[in-house]
């Protein structure tokens, strides 16, 4: 299979990355700016591509799906990246998995990286700046819309499976070296849910947490909220996510 992790410089994108790869996985990589590739010259040297872009811009974020469908359609995407505060918490963790999912072509698979802390968020679109210049949302609100939009999107393309997951408090450059869950697992569910042939990832529309369904927030399943969410990221962007026959 052919998956495009995003934000695969470090962390749990590279381990995702690394795994897929030790798997016999096809793996397209991405990192933000060209001073990131030797951070990535030994998936490289392994059979990996590379894409380049920095998802806090939005015509960046449209030449990274430019870059990906160039390479062919993907077989699944996991939307890793992500920044947990400033000016970038909702371009890179919202907006960026938001837009490659409505313009690059349809995957088989999608799973989007949330967070335990999306509980903590706020289930409210008034007055949101998606642009990043003035900060109008934390970090746990980006996890909840982002979540929303792994639920809507299972809604709208019955044909995809969607899901999110929340890899738990993991020891990665984000995390802290003194977070105390297993680092492990913390990529082994994104990789299962693009690849696996389990019957249990062959589902769509759930919040997962170590290979366990786990419930959400309870504006995830929301269909206004969903409706409202997709409906101020279309408008922001420029490009609306289609239903399920759309190209």
């Amino acid at each position: 299979m052919r998956v495009l992790v995003t934000g695969s410089a470090d962390g749990l994108g590279r381990l995702a990355a690394a795994g897929l790869l030790d798997a016999g996985h096809e793996v397209v990589l991405h990192v933000r700016n060209d001073s990131r590739l030797d951070a990535v010259a030994d998936l490289v040297a392994s059979g990996a591509q590379v894409l380049v872009g920095d998802l806090a811009d939005l015509d960046q974020t449209r030449a990274v799906a430019d870059q990906a469908n160039a390479l062919g359609r993907m077989d699944a995407v996991i939307h890793n990246a992500g920044v947990h505060s400033g000016s970038a918490v909702l371009p890179v963790n919202v907006v960026a998995p938001y837009l490659l999912t409505a313009t690059m072509e349809r995957p088989d698979r999608l799973v989007y990286l949330s967070s335990g802390m999306h509980r903590g968020g706020r289930a409210d679109i008034d007055g949101v700046d998606w642009s990043g210049r003035r900060p109008s949302r934390s970090y746990s609100d980006s996890k909840l819309f982002l979540t929303t939009l792994a639920a809507a999107v299972a809604r709208l393309w019955p044909g995809v499976l969607s899901n999110a997951v929340d890899p738990g408090w993991v020891p990665t450059r984000m995390g802290g070296p003194g977070a105390p869950d297993d680092l492990r697992l913390g990529h082994l569910t994104q990789e299962w849910l693009a690849t696996s042939d389990d019957p249990n990832a062959h589902t769509s529309g759930g919040y997962w947490h170590h290979q366990r369904r786990a419930q959400p927030h309870a504006a995830v399943h929301d269909l206004r909220f969903q409706d409202q969410l997709l409906a101020a990221l279309a408008a922001h962007t420029g490009v609306a996510i289609g239903g399920p026959h759309s190209a």
